[in-house]
């Protein structure tokens, strides 16, 4: 009982230590965001009719939720079911970067969708303006055709020009929810034609070129990368596989050395690098452009 109580407390330091050391760095950042020489703070005023109010995010990412996964796993695995807190520690570090996992993937999803939506939204606006609408006539046969999560953002975009904000004002906000390079130069091309004036529809086709370039650039080194990961799971189905052939082939034995406490840690220190190589793997196979 002792062992659980000093291992829990531990993994209750250990998560508070993280979360205020990630409290410590998060004021830095802001603290030198607000100290480069190169920002000058607006007027309130200016403030208030230029900016217009923020909006949430298309994406919510949720950096606490493979640590709160883990922290529960491995508590509930020490303290209900009892095994050794090699075991709980093993499988909490599993169940966080299984969590971690699933949160990227499920990230990566919906920033490629918004991507898609936003290559065709710009081939509707390029049709439009060739046949003769306006830039607001065709943003808006565009957001006729999308779907979520693209069209809020774009409805958003041409209500508050139609209630009176500035233009670039409102393609900034634009980037602001939806921090993607594709959306950058849309916002661009948007914010230099509405101060320069001149023809909109060759820059747009070229965006949507662009985007469409690099959606399937994207699709490529996925499935370049597919080998690589296929690889990994076939070593580690393997050695899982070995294992399983040894338990068979003599279970008194195999089940003695993993109640020792060599036997526990080894195999909770295997599993977990095991795991630590799979997340490494994964990292360095996205795409960072």
């Amino acid at each position: 009982m002792r062992e659980r109580l000093v291992g829990l407390l531990v993994l209750v330091l250990a998560f508070i230590a993280v979360f205020r050391l990630w409290m410590i760095a998060r004021t830095r950042r802001v603290s030198r965001e607000r100290l480069r020489p190169d920002v000058e703070e607006p007027e309130p005023d200016e403030r208030a009719g230029d900016e217009p109010p923020p909006a949430r995010p298309f994406l919510t990412r949720h950096p606490w939720a493979p640590w709160v996964a883990g922290a529960i796993v491995t508590a509930s695995i020490d303290l209900i079911i009892g095994l050794r807190l090699s075991y709980a520690l093993m499988f909490g570090v599993i169940a966080g970067l299984l969590v971690h996992e699933v949160e990227e993937y499920l990230a990566i999803r919906k920033s490629l969708l918004i991507e898609r939506q936003l290559a065709d939204a710009i081939d509707l606006m390029v049709a439009s303006l060739r046949a003769g609408a306006g830039m607001f006539n065709s943003l808006e046969a565009a957001i006729d055709e999308s779907r979520a999560p693209l069209r809020p953002q774009l409805e958003e975009v041409l209500g508050r020009i139609r209630y009176g904000d500035d233009p670039s004002a409102v393609y900034r906000g634009l980037t602001g929810r939806v921090p993607l390079e594709t959306f950058r130069l849309f916002a661009a091309a948007l914010t230099v034609h509405h101060e320069t004036g001149g023809s909109l529809a060759p820059t747009l086709s070229t965006v949507g070129r662009i985007i469409r370039d690099r959606i399937e650039l994207t699709r490529r080194i996925r499935s370049l990368t597919v080998q690589s990961r296929a690889s990994t799971v076939a070593v580690l189905g393997t050695t899982y596989f070995i294992g399983l052939v040894m338990w068979r082939t003599d279970p008194p034995r195999m089940e003695e050395f993993l109640s020792t406490t060599i036997g526990s840690t080894m195999l909770s220190g295997a599993v977990i690098l095991q795991g630590i190589g799979i997340f490494w793997t994964s990292w360095l196979s996205r795409l960072k452009y």
